[in-house]
C-alpha cells in the first residue's frame, strides 16, 4: 500500500505511481491504500487523513457507495437538530430539508472539492461539533477519527441490492441516450472489488470488526433493519449519538421527515446539484429491500453469494 503526505506537491508525484483501472468502460480509478479511487478524491482524502482534528463529540457517518447514505444522513441530521428552531414544528415552513439536500448539510468529506456551493460546514474548524459523512474505508481514516471519543456509525446493505442500486445510478449518471452496462458485467466488477470505493466486502469487514471492539465508538447498522424497524433503529441511532428522543412522538416526526417519499418529492432534492455531476434527483429511487429479485439471474445471484460466503461470513456478518 501506497502512503502520501499531505503535501499537494507529493501527492500528485504519488497519484501518478498508483494502479490505474477503467470502471464500467466509462471513468478512470486509481488504487490508493487497498482501494479503488476516482483520481480527484485521493489527494483530499490523503490531505483528511494527515491533518483532520477530530473534536470528542464530533459525528462521523460512513458507508460505502449505494447502502443507504442518504436516508442516513438525513435522519442523522434530524436527530443534531431536532432541538433548534427549525425542527419546533413538523411542518414548520422553515424546515431545513426543504432548503438544500441532505448532502450539502452533511458533506461526504473527500467530496468536497466537486460542491457546488460553499460547503456548510468547515472541515478544519474546530469551535463546533460536526456531522460529517465519508467513504473512506476506515484504515484511511485520519488518526484523530479513530483515536479519539467522537463516533462513527456505519451503514451496511445486502450485497446484491447495492450492486444493482450502484447500476442504476451509474447507468443514470453516465449512460444517458446509451444503453445500460451489461448487468452480467457490472456483477463481475462488483465482485472483483474493482470499483469505486471498492472493495465493497472489505470496506464492510474493516467497519464491523472494529464495531465488534470498540461498541462504544462505532455503530454498525444494516440497511435492511433500518428497513424493518425504522423506530427501535432511529432511536438506537439517536442514544449512540447522545441525542436520546424525549418521547415516541419526536421519533415519529423525524421519521415523517426523513421518509423516501417525502425527500424524493421535495423540490430541492427534484433540481439541481450538490455535488457535480451528480443530479439530486439520482439519489432516490426505490429504497426497497430485495429489489435485486427483479434483476439478477440465479447465475448472479450465486456469484455474489458465494463471495459473500467466503467474505463475510467467517467475521459473523451476514448481509
Amino acid at each position: 500500500m501506497q502512503n502520501l503526505s499531505s503535501s499537494p506537491n507529493d501527492v500528485e508525484k504519488s497519484l501518478n505511481d498508483l494502479p490505474k483501472a477503467r470502471f464500467w468502460e466509462i471513468l478512470d480509478i486509481c488504487q490508493w491504500e487497498g482501494f479503488w479511487f476516482e483520481p480527484g478524491l485521493v489527494k483530499p482524502a490523503a490531505i483528511f487523513k494527515s491533518n483532520f482534528q477530530a473534536r470528542d463529540d464530533d459525528v462521523i457517518l460512513a458507508s460505502t457507495i449505494k447502502t443507504g447514505t442518504t436516508w442516513l444522513k438525513a435522519l442523522s441530521l434530524c436527530i443534531m437538530e431536532k432541538d433548534h428552531k427549525t425542527f419546533a414544528n413538523s411542518h414548520n415552513h422553515d424546515d431545513i430539508l426543504t432548503k438544500e439536500s441532505p448532502h450539502y448539510y452533511v458533506p461526504t468529506i473527500e467530496s468536497m472539492i466537486y460542491s457546488t456551493k460553499t460547503p456548510h460546514v468547515d472541515l478544519y474548524y474546530t469551535s463546533a461539533p460536526r456531522l460529517l459523512h465519508t467513504h473512506l474505508p476506515y484504515a484511511v481514516l485520519p488518526d484523530s477519527v479513530r483515536n479519539s471519543a467522537c463516533k462513527i456509525v456505519y451503514i451496511a446493505r445486502n450485497p446484491k441490492d447495492t450492486v444493482i442500486s450502484m447500476w442504476h445510478f451509474f447507468n443514470s449518471l453516465f449512460g444517458r441516450n446509451q444503453e445500460p452496462f451489461p448487468l452480467d458485467k457490472a456483477v463481475d466488477c462488483f465482485c472483483s472489488g474493482v470499483h469505486l470505493y471498492g472493495p465493497f466486502f472489505e470496506h464492510v469487514v474493516e467497519y464491523w470488526q472494529e464495531s465488534q471492539k470498540r461498541p462504544k465508538k462505532i455503530l454498525f447498522i444494516k440497511y435492511e433493519e433500518l428497513k424493518s424497524d425504522p423506530k427501535g433503529l432511529v432511536s438506537k441511532i439517536a442514544e449512540f449519538m447522545g441525542r436520546p428522543f424525549a418521547d415516541e412522538g419526536e421519533v415519529d416526526d423525524v421519521l415523517w421527515r426523513c421518509s423516501l417519499e417525502r425527500l424524493k418529492n421535495l423540490e430541492v432534492n427534484k433540481n439541481g446539484f450538490t455535488v457535480f455531476p451528480v443530479p439530486n434527483k439520482s439519489y432516490f429511487r426505490k429504497g426497497e429491500v430485495g429489489d435485486w429479485k427483479n434483476y439478477l439471474t440465479p447465475q448472479m445471484e450465486e456469484q455474489i453469494n458465494k463471495i459473500s460466503r467466503i467474505k463475510l461470513e467467517p467475521f459473523g456478518l451476514f448481509l
